[in-house]
């Protein structure tokens, strides 16, 4: 059975394991490291270039009052908000009902427009990046919150299709034909009986797209321009000024915006890891 227990490889193995972990753990928390000791430095500190040494002095509360004083961070936080919350409850509704419809009923084309759907998650969206564009200028969608939800929507919704189909596809059919005989209606049957069964698989998906669509920078900086619509990770990129770059406030800005994924990771933890080993054995 794969994968192997570590208890149970070759003492090779284990020793490899031991030393590559620490060493992947270390690597990975570098730059967060970095990042942080940034955001407590002054800005004359970096200009003397202490990049990697200890602060000459401590400024991290200042930093942080500075990212939300002297710059839109609460503008950009919240336009943030009103980009992912919509994005992650429209692409849930739609996708649980095409992933309900592929995976439960039979009809022509079934076959193809899962294929599409498939298909659909290897077209790399950077070479879609200016045809979305000039269909955003030409229906009023440019640079508003609504553009971004909607086409955000769009190309999240094959994966997330892909995702539940397969997962509603192992709900036996016998409980559909059961509530059928007592007459419940298709949309009941969807609302009451697949939604709760694949709850956790949703709420897993939820947090995958929660993080993706907040961290999202390219469609921030191919679909919007102004400040007032501008989301956190294109924000970051519009405080670096013209001539001298402050990098502390970005730093600082940086853990301001990392922080709401985290957290939701954390609150939704048991039902993240329940919805990725959904379906993993057999009784």
């Amino acid at each position: 059975m794969f994968p192997t227990p570590i208890e149970k490889t070759s003492p090779l193995t284990q020793s490899t394991y031991k030393i590559a972990v620490p060493m992947v753990l270390i690597l990975w928390l570098v730059p967060i490291f970095a990042v942080t000791l940034t955001s407590a430095r002054s800005l004359d500190d970096i200009l003397k270039g202490n990049f990697w040494g200890w602060p000459t002095e401590i400024m991290l509360l200042e930093n942080f009052n500075a990212v939300f004083t002297t710059t839109p961070m609460w503008s950009y936080l919240w336009n943030t908000v009103l980009i992912t919350i919509p994005t992650v409850i429209g692409v849930l509704i739609t996708s649980s009902l095409a992933g309900f419809a592929l995976a439960k009923y039979r009809f022509r084309g079934n076959v193809a427009m899962f294929s599409i759907f498939i298909g659909g998650n290897f077209v790399p969206f950077q070479i879609l990046m200016i045809p979305v564009r000039e269909l955003t200028i030409q229906t009023g969608l440019f640079n508003t919150l609504t553009g971004l939800v909607i086409f955000h929507i769009a190309f999240q919704t094959g994966f997330c299709t892909l995702f539940l189909r397969n997962f509603i596809k192992t709900i036996p059919d016998s409980l559909m034909e059961s509530a059928r005989i007592d007459g419940a209606s298709e949309f009941r049957i969807f609302i009451q009986i697949i939604v709760p069964l694949v709850r956790p698989a949703m709420a897993a998906l939820a947090v995958l797209e929660f993080t993706f669509i907040w961290n999202d920078y390219f469609w921030a900086l191919v679909l919007v321009q102004s400040d007032s619509v501008r989301p956190v990770t294109a924000g970051l990129n519009a405080l670096r000024g013209q001539w001298i770059t402050s990098w502390n406030l970005i730093s600082a800005g940086s853990i301001v915006a990392a922080l709401p994924p985290v957290i939701m990771f954390f609150l939704m933890q048991k039902h993240f890891i329940a919805g990725l080993t959904l379906g993993a054995t057999k009784e």
